[in-house]
Parts: structure tokens; sequence; C-alpha cells
């Protein structure tokens, strides 16, 4: 039997697709927000992302966020509450 797709998965599966980044990192951090606003039983609401991507290159850092959001617009609008982002692009300290 095939597991489903996780949400953290998704955002994985998503931001692969769209920015190719040379690194990807997702950290679910929802256990850190517990009885906070957006989070549930099970997890999966507040997530840490990283990434380094070419694709952020000549974008302001207020852009690039735009963009992710943007790309993740479906789960931010349904399992997901809170993102942390850190977004650069290669040779960016």
């Amino acid at each position: 039997m095939v597991q489903p797709m996780t949400v953290a998965d998704t955002l994985r599966a998503k931001l692969s697709a769209a920015l190719t980044p040379d690194v990807i990192e997702i950290i679910d951090d929802s256990h850190r927000h517990h009885g906070h606003m957006g989070w549930r039983e099970g997890g999966e609401t507040h997530f840490n992302v990283t990434l380094v991507s070419a694709k952020f290159t000549g974008l302001s850092r207020v852009d690039r966020q735009r963009l992710v959001y943007q790309i993740l617009a479906d789960e931010m609008a349904g399992p997901v509450h809170a993102l942390q982002l850190t977004t650069r692009a290669p040779g960016d300290a």
C-alpha cells in the first residue's frame, strides 16, 4: 500500500519542481507551537524552510519569500499555518 504524501513531502515536491534548489531543508516545527493559533494535533502546521536556488539571484529577500508563498499558495490556504523562510541564491553569504 502506498503511503499518502505528508505536508512536508508536498512542500518538498512543489519547491523542488519550481525552484530546482541546490539546497532544500524542511523541518516540521509544529511541536514548538503547541497551543498556539494554527496548531493542530499531528503537527505539519509550522515549518522552517531553507532554500538555496539560482532562481533567487537578483531578487530581494521579500521577492524571494513572495515567490515561495506563490508556489505554496494551496498549502498556505490549507494545512500550513506558518513558514519560517531562509532563501538564498548560490554565493550569498
